[in-house]
């Protein structure tokens, strides 16, 4: 199957990880709004997020309202397609207004810890435990809705990254695929040096989730939690390692810095896409755009390799969820719908109409079976995936540009990576610090 246009949201939902949706960083200040009424009947309203080409996306929509209706007597569910660009302050509006708030919402997995710091989002730990499909949840996925050990929402995609290699460069050089990150910095060098009009691998300075895998590979965190607060460990030795090993794929040797320094993921994906480059991270949310490339047919995918042969990576779980505002007055309904909307049955129907990959571990072996392209993805999921810290401190970290600047300071040699790792992890404290 090729993806169909529409699948480039999955990308743009991504940017609710790539670029973090920062806007939410501000707590709206609400007041509980916690209803406590529970109507088993009346309307139901949904915000999902507008795609690119919403039309695939609506109709998986229309068909989960319409058998929910048919199910539930004296119950409508309207559904409004907000623009990812202005829901920050739709949702900030929404929790300040329970009046005017939906009952179910999708929003990004990087953006569960601030809703419940700022009490918008219902725990609905009891309901997803007695719902028998949530079994199969990917672990990583769940993380996405979970905060201090209660759960708020349902994972409703999930999306990583992987290695594109091109197929035809690689067999006129002669080169094997490498086999671990040492291998594939190596082997971008040897292409570029052999075709100085490529870069062997594109790689962005700010592209913060395809770096992270280099210090995660390395034994790297972004930050660990100690008596329920969030301390930064971006400056530790194993992240420095990490640090050092993706920055040194930015040079006049592979991807100058002058030109790379600056590049976001979507660049990165464009430059392969369009030929120039032999390598690059790309998520599964970027098969259509390679596909629709001058490389379509000359290309493939692996998992990005660890530090060692055999290893994979551990990659950024980007995705979705659904969740339950705290003000609904129908929570029974609401949390009904978002199991309908997040259920295996519609997260199948998702993945065939947007390409986006389902968070239950037997839907995903069900696709890839159907859909050949999606194995290294699922591959680079089942040997384990990061996310970022639970904590409402990681929006304002974001929108703070915290760990591109990191990069971008050690790639363009105004820091080294010490004193560029140790602002940052300073950084990161002070904004956890600020949330308690």
């Amino acid at each position: 199957m090729k993806l169909p246009a529409s699948a480039r949201m999955t990308a743009s939902v991504a940017a609710l990880v790539l670029a973090g949706l920062t806007a939410t960083a501000c707590a709206p200040g609400t007041s509980d709004s916690s209803s406590t009424t529970d109507e088993k009947s009346g309307t139901l309203r949904v915000w999902l997020f507008q795609e690119v080409n919403n039309a695939p996306k609506q109709k998986v929509v229309d068909a989960a309202v319409d058998a929910f209706e048919k199910a539930h007597a004296g119950t409508k569910v309207t559904v409004e397609y907000i623009p990812v660009e202005t829901r920050a302050e739709k949702m900030k509006a929404a929790f300040n207004d329970p009046k005017s708030a939906p009952d179910v919402v999708e929003y990004g997995n990087t953006d569960t810890a601030g809703y419940v710091h700022d009490g918008g989002l219902a725990d609905i730990t009891e309901e997803f435990g007695a719902w028998a499909e949530a079994k199969d949840t990917d672990p990583t996925a769940k993380e996405g809705v979970t905060v201090d050990g209660k759960v708020y929402g349902a994972p409703f995609f999930v999306g990583v990254r992987a290695l594109y290699y091109r197929t035809d460069i690689f067999k006129e050089l002669g080169l094997d695929v490498p086999k671990t990150q040492a291998e594939l910095a190596a082997t971008a060098k040897k292409i570029h040096k052999a075709k100085p009009d490529l870069y062997g691998m594109a790689v962005g300075g700010t592209s913060t989730y395809a770096a992270m895998p280099f210090v995660w590979a390395n034994g790297g965190e972004l930050a660990v939690e100690k008596g329920g607060a969030y301390e930064s460990a971006i400056d530790s030795a194993a992240s420095q390692k990490g640090i050092k090993a993706y920055t040194s794929l930015f040079g006049d040797d592979n991807c100058p810095a002058a030109k790379c320094a600056a590049m976001t993921g979507n660049d990165v994906v464009t430059a392969f896409a369009s030929g120039k480059a032999a390598m690059a991270i790309g998520g599964d949310f970027n098969h259509e755009a390679v596909e629709a490339g001058k490389v379509k047919g000359k290309y493939a995918v692996v998992p990005l390799p660890g530090v060692k042969a055999g290893e994979i990576a551990p990659a950024f779980a980007g995705g979705n969820n659904l969740g339950v505002l705290k003000s609904t007055s129908h929570r029974t309904l609401a949390v009904e719908f978002m199991e309908q909307l997040a259920g295996k049955e519609s997260q199948e129907k998702l993945f065939d109409a947007m390409g986006f990959l389902p968070t239950y571990t037997d839907v995903r072996n069900t696709v890839a079976q159907k859909e050949p392209f999606v194995e290294p993805f699922i591959k680079t999921l089942d040997a384990g995936t990061k996310f970022v810290p639970a904590s409402p401190a990681w929006a304002q970290i974001d929108a703070s540009l915290v760990l591109p600047n990191m990069f971008q300071e050690v790639i363009t040699g105004r820091k080294d990576v010490a004193a560029a790792s140790g602002d940052a992890a300073k950084k990161m404290d002070d904004a956890f610090g600020s949330v308690g």
